[in-house]
């Protein structure tokens, strides 16, 4: 199988490389591009990829633009640090996305997926494409559980999410903590939204207003301070840095 790599960060191609021979030996990587127009040119001078692994935001515009532009015929897994409303687009359209940084186990399953079901796409991005026209709105609430009883919390004032033991917990401005229904910060990550929520890591989505400053360690990563916070420092991952900064710049 080859695949054609999109993206345009150095530290993610890597790991996308390192991941892909990590999973399956028999993939071959049939070129790497880090923009939309070379990857239009790429496209009309070699033959199509089985697969394309593509991230969405480029140094020269929207990914999805090539799609528009050129007619692809071959399955498309989004590699992006972004959340909005993929995911449903996605299923919509039997088509897989993958959150960075990208997990070894979760490339494995959409690799098999696609293996079976890749005659499946050819020429289906319609409906995916006019999905993406018309985003689902952010819920304002989400239902939680303090004790016994159940209550729905605005996310407005919700502080932070985080992960622990398999489990999701919000902790909102007042520090109170509650526990999801949803054990899942990918499913956290649909209902709220990418526009005033930002999932830093593996572990933590924090609210912009909860946001009081960040500095750079280590060069590429970011530690962020709360107006509430959890004991832990935040830190935002290498990948994750450039959207995170973009992000704050764009509220």
């Amino acid at each position: 199988m080859k695949v054609l790599i999109v993206e345009d960060e150095q530290p993610a191609l890597h790991n996308l490389i390192d991941c892909i021979a990590a999973t399956d030996k028999n993939i071959s990587i049939a070129g790497t591009t880090s923009s939309v127009t070379e990857t239009i040119k790429w496209l009309h001078s070699n033959a199509a990829p089985d697969i394309i692994l593509m991230d969405i935001e480029l140094s020269d515009g929207n990914s999805f633009n090539i799609l528009k532009e050129y007619p692809v015929s071959s399955p498309v897994i989004f590699t992006t640090a972004y959340n909005k409303y993929l995911t449903e687009a996605f299923q919509y359209n039997s088509i897989d996305y993958l959150l960075k940084p990208i997990d070894n186990e979760k490339l494995g399953q959409t690799l098999k997926k696609y293996k079976s079901l890749q005659q499946h796409f050819i020429h289906n991005y319609s409906p995916f494409l006019e999905y993406l026209s018309n985003p689902k709105k952010a819920k304002s609430r989400i239902i939680v559980k303090k004790g016994t009883e159940f209550q729905a919390v605005k996310t407005e004032d919700i502080a932070y999410f985080f992960s622990e033991h398999k489990l999701v917990f919000a902790v909102d401005i007042e520090n109170k903590k509650y526990m999801c229904e949803i054990t899942s910060l990918g499913e956290i990550e649909e209902i709220v939204g990418r526009g005033m929520f930002f999932r830093v890591n593996r572990k933590y989505i924090v609210n912009a207003d909860n946001i009081l400053k960040f500095k750079s360690i280590d060069k590429s990563k970011l530690s962020i301070d709360l107006r509430t916070a959890p004991a832990e420092e935040i830190i935002v991952s290498q990948e994750n840095a450039p959207e995170f900064k973009k992000w704050i710049n764009e509220l």
